[in-house]
């Protein structure tokens, strides 16, 4: 099933986005819970997706891809292994909406990433149970501005600024249609009309499982419906400039797609 949060005439909800992207169904609770159809339908193309989830926070692992780590470090992740971090709330927008680039963040770049929706309160999950408190993925893009990430020391501000976490475009709950040990990535860029593929990888290239990933963050944080994990960024980053447009897609989710602008 896949779940969404749309706006329409009449205002915001949840719905259940068909297989094949054309129908929205509202649903009165959110997708945490057994839908219960309210009646209202609309099509796609009638309605705006927004961000599916309102997470209480976003717990992101960087370094999680050695070829990434090379790419942005320039050392190895023998020498630099995983990290994590937070994205708040405010940086969250949906599919479509502008990634707005402040004048002070001088090279911002996007990642393209594979990211977990839990489902249910949680804390100390087992490797081996992730699945249990994962309600669905989805993508995210950890927006990133470079020159802040290394002039600061940490990552707060330079990836957790407004529009820095476009979500979406939906969440994806049946986990058994993955191979999530072999997951394609890839990220395409827009410029000045011309598109190009940039990152172009897999999930095998993850140091940490997504099994290590839930058990390792749960350890530190206790998870709430809703919450996101972002898996980490293969190789492949480039930087973005207003005007510009970038997609990430991941087979069996779908695309986001977002275009930067100047804030």
């Amino acid at each position: 099933m896949r779940f969404g949060r749309i706006a329409t005439p009449e205002g915001m909800t949840f719905a259940v986005i068909d297989e094949a992207a054309t129908t929205a169904r509202a649903i009165a609770g959110t997708p945490f819970t057994d839908p219960e159809f309210t009646g209202k339908e609309w099509k796609l193309e009638e309605v705006r997706l927004l961000a599916p989830t309102l997470p209480s926070k976003i717990v992101a692992v960087g370094r999680n891809y050695a070829d990434h780590v090379k790419e942005v470090f320039q050392q190895t992740a023998d020498d630099l292994p995983p990290t994590i971090f937070i994205k708040p709330p405010t940086a969250v927008v949906g599919p479509g909406a502008p990634i707005r680039i402040p004048k002070f963040a001088t090279r911002v770049e996007f990642e393209g990433e594979l990211a977990l929706v839990i489902g249910v309160p949680c804390k100390n999950v087992k490797a081996d149970q992730w699945k249990s408190v994962v309600r669905g993925v989805t993508i995210i893009n950890d927006v990133s501005s470079r020159d802040l990430q290394f002039s600061d020391g940490q990552w707060a501000r330079a990836k957790g600024m407004d529009t820095f976490a476009p979500l979406g475009p939906w969440i994806e709950t049946d986990l058994e249609r993955f191979n999530f040990d072999s997951l394609p990535i890839k990220a395409h860029l827009t410029h000045e009309g011309e598109t190009a593929t940039k990152q172009d990888s897999n999930s095998d290239q993850m140091i940490k499982s997504i099994g290590e990933i839930v058990e390792w963050v749960s350890e530190s944080f206790t998870l709430l419906p809703g919450d996101v994990i972002a898996t980490g960024s293969p190789a492949g980053t480039a930087e973005m400039v207003p005007g510009d447009v970038i997609e990430i897609e991941i087979p069996g989710i779908g695309s986001l797609t977002n275009p930067v602008a100047r804030a």
